[in-house]
């Protein structure tokens, strides 16, 4: 970005701490969540400002927001399980909600054992179609503090950041008959949950229980966005700071933090493996 843009999308990032609408309000995790699965795994801590969830032999858990959103950034910061998180998934991610035609961008975070760097899962469905993995090894530790996982979704491309490097874009594409999600609200929703069929290694790595319970925390809820339902108009509107041209394509430091990231820590590509799609995906084709 340059100057003038870094400025005003800090200006966005200091005036909106969370917000059912356009404009931001502070909140706890409260008044603008409600929590899905196993509300005594799901703690408040820090005033309801953070919030703490629990991974144990009984149960994991789950929180999603209130409303759905067409459009916007969604972002928190977490911290994740510390050492042996092998077989637990972490997961950040918005869904519309919708069986046979869902649509969803996801975060999941695959632990792994002490030492092994942990791994994030992006997946991308639209229009009931997913299968859509790409995966990255993280370059810090993830459970040390919080970092900032964020999701940018607007008519023109679906970007996932971490920390304000860009690690995925899928664009839209629908001119040349690739679906893309902008017909469908969307919640913001995330789980803890035990996954050691094919969380860590494809399963090789089982959870040990012993080191239980685990825990993630979240923290700073931020979602900037038109809740639905909502006016008619929000959605579309140009003057939504996510559909304005800074956003349509990535700012030349973007593209190149963005190469860094697949260079240098991408490990499994969905459009490179020949085993599953011996024809390339049309999207791969097209460049996410």
């Amino acid at each position: 970005m340059g100057i003038s843009q870094n400025v005003v999308f800090a200006l966005f990032l200091c005036l909106v701490a969370f917000s059912p609408s356009v404009f931001g309000r502070p909140a706890t995790f409260l008044q603008d969540f409600r929590i899905t699965w196993s509300d005594s795994h799901i703690r408040q801590i820090e005033g309801g400002k953070a919030i703490q969830l629990v991974l144990d032999q009984n149960s994991g858990c789950g929180f999603a927001s209130k409303y759905q959103y067409l459009f916007g950034r969604v972002s928190m910061k977490i911290k994740l399980i510390p050492g042996d998180s092998a077989g637990t998934v972490t997961a950040f991610y918005m869904n519309s909600d919708t069986d046979t035609i869902r649509d969803e961008l996801d975060f999941e975070f695959l632990g792994n054992r002490t030492g092994q760097p942990y791994t994030v899962q992006t997946n991308v469905y639209a229009h009931g179609k997913g299968d859509r993995e790409q995966r990255i090894n993280l370059w810090f530790d993830p459970a040390a503090e919080y970092h900032t996982y964020s999701i940018l979704w607007n008519h023109y491309r679906v970007t996932f950041y971490i920390d304000e490097v860009p690690i995925r874009v899928y664009k839209n594409n629908e001119a040349r008959g690739i679906p893309y999600p902008k017909l469908q609200p969307m919640g913001v929703y995330s789980t803890l949950w035990e996954a050691d069929d094919w969380a860590t290694r494809g399963g090789l790595e089982k959870i040990d229980w012993r080191k239980a319970p685990f825990y993630a925390y979240y923290k700073d809820f931020d979602i900037e966005g038109c809740p639905m339902p909502g006016p008619g108009t929000c959605a579309s509107n140009p003057n939504n700071w996510w559909e304005g041209t800074a956003y349509h394509e990535l700012s030349p430091i973007e593209a190149r933090r963005y190469h860094w990231v697949r260079q240098n820590h991408m490990i499994y590509d969905y459009c490179t493996d020949k085993s599953r799609y011996p024809v390339t995906p049309p999207e791969c084709v097209a460049g996410i």
